[in-house]
């Protein structure tokens, strides 16, 4: 059993940065591919960034050169940093995991990740 917990969200000003952690408990030694996922209100969750086991990472055409997802194993612990926030970045972010270790692409496998965490809020002002 894997439990993921968010922290680090809250509100800024367009243009601001903030670090989203993912800390993951339990049986983590397996775990291959990670992401985040963020759902505005009214909308689909949507896949924000992945990152595989071997640190490759994508990311969704609207963050590309904003943010930066890493992961830290001796620490399971996700991370993803926003820089130069937009209001449309608004939302509930989720951190998400799973035991494959290929095709982690937030974007296209989506509803392949198993493991999810609660979400932290994002509220971006403009």
């Amino acid at each position: 059993q894997v439990q993921l917990v968010e922290s680090g969200g809250g509100s800024v000003q367009a243009g601001g940065s903030l670090r989203l952690s993912c800390a993951a408990y339990g049986n983590t030694y397996s775990i291959g591919c990670m992401g985040w996922f963020r759902q505005a209100p009214g909308k689909e969750r949507e896949g924000v960034a992945s990152i595989s086991s071997v640190d490759y990472t994508t990311y969704a055409d609207s963050v590309k050169g904003r943010f930066t997802i890493s992961r830290d194993n001796a620490k399971n612990t996700l991370y993803l940093q926003m820089n130069s926030l937009k209001p449309e970045d608004t939302g509930t972010y989720y951190c998400a995991a799973d035991y494959r270790y290929s095709n982690c692409d937030s974007s296209k496998y989506r509803f392949t990740y198993k493991l999810w965490g609660q979400g932290t809020q994002v509220t971006v002002s403009s």
